[in-house]
């Protein structure tokens, strides 16, 4: 399985529970949760809010920043087949 994940760019699932396991297997803090078939862009950290990191300095941003960097990428496409 670890080699098929390492070539995926994505994990379809039907089910958020389904899903999440191995997308925290194959790239844990640098993955992100896309919610489809919603009327706005979602996209979410792979990870839970980990408040336990707050203040501490240890919180590592790569998967925020990659959920961030995706729904500006969504945005941007979904502007320019609007026109």
């Amino acid at each position: 399985v670890p080699d098929r994940l390492s070539a995926a760019d994505c994990v379809l699932a039907m089910y958020h529970d389904q899903g999440l396991p191995v997308l925290k297997y194959a790239s844990f803090g640098r993955g992100i949760n896309v919610t489809l078939g919603l009327p706005m862009i979602r996209t979410s950290v792979d990870h839970g809010t980990a408040i336990e990191l707050s203040g501490t300095g240890r919180a590592e941003p790569d998967s925020l920043i990659e959920a961030v960097e995706a729904a500006i990428e969504m945005a941007q496409a979904e502007t320019r087949t609007a026109r």
